[in-house]
């Protein structure tokens, strides 16, 4: 059974240009259901992540300063929310999401994670509407709690995983590989494992040769034994932000890549969503839908 984290928290102090995208998280798996991909028994709601897991990443001075609501101004604008109460919980359920869509991957091969994708969240600080980073926190669970010894983190956001690739740059059970935009955020970029960077206007033929060639041989190297995959949908040539020239299909292509690979190599994977800032929210819609279609194809049916 394809496992689907699903955090309905609402954040209504936030203000309209917040709020609005949020409604993508819903949209989701209405329309995922609707069209029978998924049943709502799919769906979990998850608890907000142990402060204990948190600490397994982040570190403790951050992390009295997020929950207590003590940012700085600066640090406030870094994360680009401001901060409340209701935003903390929404963001402590959606990494629990992970954490726990890693442990249904263990048992069925594939998991995914309406929301996530938080990957520009560092040890000590938030970035980029990213406050607490999911992927790292789902990684260290699996190598602190069920001996997963090597970890591939494909992070396929037009947006460098900045806070990933830092916060993993000296373990070596963690690898992690992202394909972006050169001349997108973050304009300071970290040394992620494999770092592919693509120039304005890179359109199908250039990035699924790219990826598809890069990824086997990243898996027949390192040999991991998990897999995360950020599976942002800001590559699409209708993205007001993503500077790229990827189509619906292209992007489709993508995530059958990452997903057929994990499957034809025994790796069981976790998605999580990422960005996506398509004028047309159908659009954001339907792209994501395809990652959920693709993973319940490929996995779940015979």
């Amino acid at each position: 059974m394809l496992k689907v984290a699903w955090a309905p928290i609402y954040c209504h102090s936030l203000p309209d240009e917040h709020r609005f995208p949020m409604r993508i998280y819903d949209l989701i798996p209405e329309q995922l259901i609707y069209e029978e991909t998924i049943e709502r028994t799919n769906l979990f709601e998850p608890e907000p992540i142990p402060e204990e897991m948190i600490l397994s990443v982040h570190e403790q001075e951050y992390w009295d300063k997020l929950k207590n609501l003590d940012l700085s101004r600066k640090e406030e604008r870094a994360s680009g929310f401001p901060l409340s109460q209701q935003l903390i919980l929404r963001e402590r359920t959606i990494m629990m999401g992970t954490v726990e869509a890693a442990e249904y991957a263990l048992e069925y091969g594939c998991a995914m994670n309406v929301a996530g994708g938080t990957h520009h969240a560092y040890r000590d600080r938030a970035e980029g509407f990213c406050l607490l980073n999911d992927q790292a926190l789902g990684a260290q669970f699996l190598m602190d709690n069920k001996g997963i010894g090597k970890i591939l983190i494909v992070d396929l956001d037009v947006h460098q995983g900045n806070g990933t690739a830092k916060i993993f740059e000296n373990d070596e059970r963690v690898f992690t590989f992202s394909i972006h935009g050169k001349n997108n955020y973050p304009f300071h970029k970290e040394n992620s494992d494999l770092d592919i960077e693509l120039n304005d206007g890179t359109g199908d033929k250039e990035y699924l040769h790219l990826l598809e060639e890069n990824l086997h041989e990243v898996i027949d190297s390192e040999k991991p034994e998990f897999m995360f995959y950020q599976c942002g949908v800001d590559i699409l040539e209708t993205d007001q932000l993503g500077k790229m020239a990827v189509t619906m299909q292209g992007c489709a292509i993508r995530d059958r890549i990452v997903l057929e690979s994990a499957y034809r190599n025994g790796i069981p994977v976790v998605s999580s969503m990422g960005g996506g800032y398509s004028k047309d929210i159908n659009i954001i819609v339907e792209a994501h839908c395809n990652t959920f279609r693709t993973a319940q194809e490929i996995f779940f049916e015979e």
